[in-house]
């Protein structure tokens, strides 16, 4: 792959929007004419970004929102310019960048396909040629003859990537538009693009999908507040992405208006580490996972439970016990007081995770909920990907 040409090269790109701040149409009259910053600020979304990619490959664009994924996507694509910097591009493009971009509402399904694929530089002929398949891989069936502003978001999608694919692109962007199609089209559309990745096709996909990332990807770009902080391999980039959204999230608790303590029982704070290793150190397979709970009663408390909660980072709960369910009476809550959970050979696929925690009755109602108390992430895993680690054995049976 380091012989192969390069497709696309980015030198020095920038690219700075100018947010006006008066909104409304008096603000505008009455600020008419007037310069400065009173009225106006100044937005880099991309900062000094240098980039190589090279053909047959698949690179992700990740980061939170607003840090400049979809606005590298647009220049690279020649959707719009860049402030500073050089971008050299070569053979054909094909740009899913936005939901229905190049379909005009008032023309039919069959007419946009081929103002669509003449924008993307097919013939009529060219057209005419792959109708069949394009209305075949889209599954829109009689609704190509409709008007497209009565189509669903999902159907303007399917129709849009089904064009894109069948120009035979040598370069395909791709910005989170699979996101909207049903389960079906999806498995679909990874398909198709597997199939171009064989074909030995160059594709850059923005999405928020961090598993499509580690999975269907080469290399991953990682891109905070415009700058490009990582650039390499994929699971490293998504370990790193992890901790940046892990840091704003803190950052974002700080922040936040503190809420009133409840008047007499709380859990106060949760630790999570593996045993005989820091709370820093990444859960392995494994590993015996020790989660600490600290509680505070200001009067007695009897009959109590302490519950935990495991969520994935797409807030799937993974796991969850009680004191209860474990059969363990903890007696009166006095003062200040911690209980330590220990799960045994976790296998929790590679990612982050994070720890609910609760203080409840024997009812079951909550007293105190701690969400998201604590966090801790899994080292990927090269054998498999998913929530759940298991160590494979394959047996050919012939």
């Amino acid at each position: 792959m380091t012989q192969a040409p390069t497709i696309v090269r980015i030198e020095g790109v920038s690219k700075r929007f100018v947010v006006r701040k008066d909104n409304s149409l008096k603000e505008r009259i009455v600020s008419l004419g007037r310069v400065g910053k009173k009225h106006r600020r100044e937005f880099w979304a991309l900062q000094d970004v240098s980039v190589d990619i090279k053909a047959g490959t698949t690179v992700g664009l990740i980061g939170h929102n607003g840090s400049g994924k979809s606005t590298l996507l647009k220049v690279i694509g020649g959707i719009i310019d860049p402030t500073g910097g050089t971008v050299e591009r070569r053979g054909r493009i094909a740009a899913l960048l936005e939901l229905g971009a190049g379909f005009h509402p008032d023309l039919t399904g069959r007419e946009n396909v081929y103002l669509n694929a003449s924008i993307l530089g097919l013939s009529k002929e060219q057209t005419d040629a792959r109708f069949d398949d394009i209305l075949a891989f889209s599954g829109i069936g009689d609704f190509i003859n409709t008007q497209v502003k009565f189509y669903s978001s999902g159907m303007y999608v399917r129709l849009a990537f089904s064009v894109a694919v069948h120009t035979d692109p040598d370069l395909l962007l791709v910005d989170e538009v699979l996101a909207v199609g049903d389960e079906a089209f999806q498995r679909k559309c990874l398909d198709k693009i597997r199939s171009f990745q064989q074909e030995g096709r160059t594709i850059i996909l923005v999405t928020h999908s961090l598993g499509q990332v580690t999975e269907l990807c080469d290399r991953a770009i990682l891109l905070n507040k415009g700058n490009v902080v990582f650039d390499g391999d994929p699971r490293e980039a998504v370990a790193e992405f992890r901790d940046i959204l892990e840091d704003r999230r803190q950052a974002d608790l700080a922040t936040a208006p503190k809420e009133a303590a409840p008047a007499h029982n709380t859990v106060t704070e949760v630790t999570v580490c593996a045993a005989g290793r820091n709370e820093q150190d990444d859960i392995r397979a494994g590993d015996d996972l020790k989660i600490r709970v600290t509680l505070s009663a200001e009067k007695e408390l009897e009959n109590w439970v302490c519950a935990i909660q495991i969520d994935s980072a797409l807030g799937q709960v993974i796991y969850g016990t009680t004191s209860k369910r474990m059969g363990k009476d903890l007696g009166v809550l006095r003062g200040q007081r911690a209980v330590e959970f220990t799960l045994k050979d976790v296998r929790f696929g590679g990612g982050k995770y994070f720890i609910n925690a609760s203080l409840m009755d024997f009812e079951g109602r909550h007293l105190h909920d701690f969400p998201q108390a604590a966090s801790f992430n899994v080292t990927d895993h090269a054998l498999s990907a998913g929530v759940l680690y298991a160590e494979p054995v394959l047996a050919d049976l012939g």
